[in-house]
């Protein structure tokens, strides 16, 4: 057995033990949640006592059901929390509905149209983005798209843009947080997904990538390790199901 998982081993690790019945997909989601945050405010401890702003962007799978919940427990912790949501409600995962509808009653959700946002939507991003960083420490989550990214994210390459520019800077009060992966970014090879024309697609930048029971290939090959800052990897609780990666 390796150390690292391909996105299928996840994937079957997880349906095991949702299958065994002692754990639930939204039990897993909302666990996934709290330990990015647990890990964001592990990683920069002056965070906890002095709350400041975060934009979390969600995608349209299970990556963006995990951010609605960092976003949930960012606000319980005192945070200001701007969530952007990148798809169609009504096309969500059970568990992913679920907690966009909780948030919901925490907080507004901004539209990014799917699959291309309007160009004032992404105007939204950059000014909320702005706002915040002039008030103090700023939280950039990217919960867009996580291990099961298969296509390029060409539509969200404004979006990118301010990712990038905002990582460029170095801004200690800016941080950057992928969700087990930052989007547009191969779970198994490590490299940008591709575009049509066989380039190389966008990426949103992190200085922190936290993702869950075992690093990913992705992680460790190709364009990754540079992409994804220092890696934390959260238990939430699969262990148990580990053996399912190889089939058993």
């Amino acid at each position: 057995m390796t150390d690292f998982l391909t996105s299928a081993q996840m994937r079957a690790i997880e349906r095991a033990a949702i299958e065994s019945g002692a754990v639930t997909g939204q039990g897993l989601m909302d666990c996934a949640g709290r330990g990015v945050v647990d890990a964001v405010f592990a990683q920069w401890p002056a965070l906890v006592a002095a709350p400041g702003r975060a934009i979390v962007l969600c995608g349209p799978g299970n990556n963006g059901g995990d951010g609605f919940v960092v976003a949930h427990y960012l606000q319980a912790a005192g945070w200001l929390v701007d969530v952007f949501f990148y798809g169609a409600p009504d096309r969500l995962s059970p568990e992913a509905g679920a907690m966009r509808a909780r948030w919901a009653g925490d907080g507004p959700v901004h539209a990014l149209d799917f699959p291309v946002p309007h160009p004032d939507q992404v105007a939204q991003v950059q000014a909320l983005t702005n706002a915040a960083r002039r008030a103090g420490p700023v939280l950039l989550i990217d919960a867009l798209f996580g291990i099961g990214l298969s296509r390029s994210i060409d539509a969200l390459d404004d979006v990118v843009a301010i990712w990038r520019q905002y990582h460029a800077r170095r801004d200690a009060n800016m941080h950057l947080v992928a969700i087990d992966l930052p989007s547009g970014l191969d779970a198994d090879t490590g490299d940008p997904v591709a575009r049509a024309d066989g380039s190389a697609g966008g990426v949103f930048p992190a200085d922190l990538t936290v993702t869950f029971h075992r690093p990913k290939a992705g992680h460790l090959r190709g364009a990754g390790p540079g992409l994804c800052g220092t890696l934390t990897v959260v238990d939430i609780g699969v262990g148990p199901w580990d053996r399912a990666r190889d089939g058993d």
